[in-house]
């Protein structure tokens, strides 16, 4: 039996710097000052734009680690971290084979995510109401 023969392909892209960190970090600072004026949210979809891994790991470095991390389980994980810049958050989504399908800086006081959803407090009143019961 012949060995099977293994071909690298890679995007041209891939290790080529693309020059699109600093134009990047003045789109995030003009989603800043919305935030900061108007309250408007913004996200940047990071798997939308071409990035070499280089870049990628610049940019992270840059706007570096604030003081809050979640994971939330879900579907899969995700992962919402606060950069240390004020209102700068980097998410990122995992399916359940732990491939990455989504990743978004956002510019906003708090991640959608991490927000008690509208529909779940119903469900959270009830339960509240049984514990009270229970206790009666």
């Amino acid at each position: 039996m012949q060995p099977i023969e293994t071909i690298a392909i890679a995007s041209e892209h891939a290790s080529t710097p693309t020059g699109n960190v600093l134009p990047l970090l003045h789109e995030i600072k003009h989603a800043l000052k919305a935030l900061a004026e108007r309250g408007t949210e913004y996200s940047i979809d990071l798997n939308s734009l071409p990035l070499a891994p280089q870049e990628d790991d610049a940019l992270e470095r840059l706007l570096g680690l604030g003081e809050v991390q979640a994971r939330l389980t879900a579907l899969g994980v995700s992962e919402i971290v606060e950069t240390a810049v004020p209102g700068v958050w980097r998410v990122t989504h995992r399916d359940s084979n732990d491939n990455v399908v989504g990743r978004f800086i956002e510019v906003t006081v708090c991640p959608a995510i991490l927000k008690s959803q509208q529909e779940d407090l119903a469900g959270g009143i009830s339960q509240l109401e049984r514990m009270i019961g229970e206790q009666d």
